[in-house]
């Protein structure tokens, strides 16, 4: 082993590139939990209007959890590429009160 971490772009010793089995621009689930609170549901929605601000309101829904402790926002984007998903769920898993992003 050579020590290097693999980022999952490579395909074993060839190194050819792993074609996606996505073909975009497609719909594209996001599911984000969180803890109940007041302003979680303004800042996720800030997250996720950045990279894709085509969003239509009725492309998102919310749901708590039985007890109410929890908040789950599910947002169906049009993605546009890998990339596109790549950042959106780091931006989110980096926002404050974001326990999951799915």
């Amino acid at each position: 082993m050579s020590g290097q971490a693999d980022d999952g772009k490579r395909n074993g010793p060839s190194d050819e590139p792993v074609a996606s089995p996505l073909v975009f621009p497609t719909d594209y689930p996001i599911k984000v939990v969180g803890r109940s609170e007041r302003s979680l549901r303004t800042r996720i929605d800030a997250v996720v209007l950045q990279h894709a601000p085509d969003l239509a309101p009725e492309r998102i829904s919310e749901r708590a959890s039985g007890a109410g402790n929890f908040t789950s926002i599910t947002y169906v984007i049009v993605a546009q590429s890998r990339e596109q998903v790549t950042a959106l769920v780091g931006a989110l898993v980096a926002t404050e009160g974001v326990l999951m992003v799915i």
